[in-house]
């Protein structure tokens, strides 16, 4: 009997590569709803080639044109949010998450509800909302499987260890395009050199986020809200290798590492075929050829995003949503130019502060509304505080 799946974030990366590994095995699958963005052409592509059932584009202007893409085929159209919530109330038995943004929330939350399997791609459900949705995949009975490849590596190097044994855990970071770089020279950063990866080719925004670590500081929130770690149990390392994705340390001394090739589709993979391993399309790794893993420090006087995910876990409450919120802003001002590559950190730190003095988000409730009232709540900080600093 074919798996009901949808993939929200169809034209992304992670879709695309979801996609590559539903196409392999395609009688296996009966694709229910896919979403995506301003890419009409390539949504319209997977939805025919995957035989979906409905294609839903975010944006409502873009409807007709999904519209004449689609004609003839026979595939439901439709557009915006109600679109999309509607799209996820459809009953599914696997379900990618992978929508980017705060955007990617509620619709994940949606299929939660079918109490089949929900793969996590979507960083900030779990930053902004991580008690919120892993309540309701235990009120649904459904599974949450991560898909970054950091917590998928923590999620196998836990299976069939004992959770009391657990003393430490170990996400690795590639270090981003300034990890040779000296410290005194990070103010001097341009867009430029932060936007191009010594690793790998990536989209520009992720790519900053590497180099600053803020991408890294959203996971360790993540492994926090997604595992019931502590803070203090979470540590950073930079390894630019990247093919050891996690480690976890256990009470006998020993570490459980997980190994592997930077490719998205071993994660995915994992998680479309869990509880079994089936064979993926992935490079075979030659410990000969690599011949040394290397490991460094990751600092918080480099890395100031790493302690102020610190501050936000011990937090908790609404901090994650004004965290994303705020992070968000402060890569775009300096992507405008409106502030250096060492500012973004001190906007973040300063919109939490704003957020931590304004008794409205303090007496909040972890609710989907409250959530995005916060997140409307740090942009406003968010903005005051860029425009400061250019005056």
């Amino acid at each position: 009997m074919s798996r009901r799946i949808s993939i929200f974030g169809v034209t992304g990366s992670i879709g695309q590569s979801t996609v590559d590994l539903i196409k392999r095995d395609m009688q296996a699958y009966d694709v229910i709803a896919l979403s995506g963005g301003r890419n009409i052409s390539q949504l319209a592509r997977d939805a025919i080639d995957l035989k979906a059932d409905i294609a839903v584009t975010a944006f409502d202007d873009q409807l007709d044109n999904l519209r004449d893409a689609l004609a003839g085929t026979g595939i439901e159209c439709a557009a915006g949010t109600q679109a999309l919530l509607d799209a996820a109330d459809r009953p599914t038995d696997w379900c990618m998450s992978a929508i980017v943004g705060l955007a990617g929330l509620a619709p994940g939350l949606r299929a939660l509800r079918h109490g089949g399997t929900l793969a996590l791609a979507n960083k900030e459900s779990l930053v902004s909302a991580g008690p919120l949705i892993m309540a309701e995949a235990a009120k649904y009975g459904a599974t949450i499987l991560p898909v970054d490849s950091e917590h998928s590596a923590i999620f196998q190097a836990l299976i069939g260890e004992p959770r009391d044994a657990v003393e430490r855990v170990i996400i690795t970071a590639s270090g981003g395009a300034f990890r040779d770089w000296p410290l005194e020279n990070l103010k001097d950063a341009t867009l430029k050199q932060a936007s191009s990866h010594p690793n790998w080719d990536m989209g520009q925004r992720i790519t900053i986020d590497s180099a600053s670590m803020f991408n890294k500081s959203m996971e360790t929130i993540e492994a926090k809200e997604f595992f019931d770690f502590s803070p203090d149990q979470i540590e950073v390392l930079i390894h630019p290798q990247s093919m050891i994705h996690a480690m976890i340390g256990y009470a006998d001394g020993g570490l459980m590492a997980h190994v592997g090739p930077a490719d998205m589709r071993h994660a995915i993979g994992f998680a479309l075929h869990w509880p079994e391993r089936k064979y993926l399309p992935v490079e075979r790794l030659d410990f000969a050829r690599i011949g040394q893993f290397e490991f460094r420090d990751a600092c918080d006087h480099r890395y100031p995003a790493l302690r102020l995910a610190r501050e936000v876990m011990q937090a908790g409450g609404l901090t994650g949503a004004g965290f994303t919120a705020a992070k968000d802003a402060a890569l775009d001002a300096f992507i405008a130019g409106h502030c250096g590559f060492m500012d973004m950190a001190g906007i973040v730190e300063d919109v939490l502060s704003a957020l931590s003095r304004n008794n409205e988000h303090n007496m909040g409730d972890l609710t989907l509304e409250n959530i995005r009232v916060t997140d409307q709540l740090a942009q406003k900080f968010a903005a005051d505080v860029i425009s400061a600093r250019i005056a």
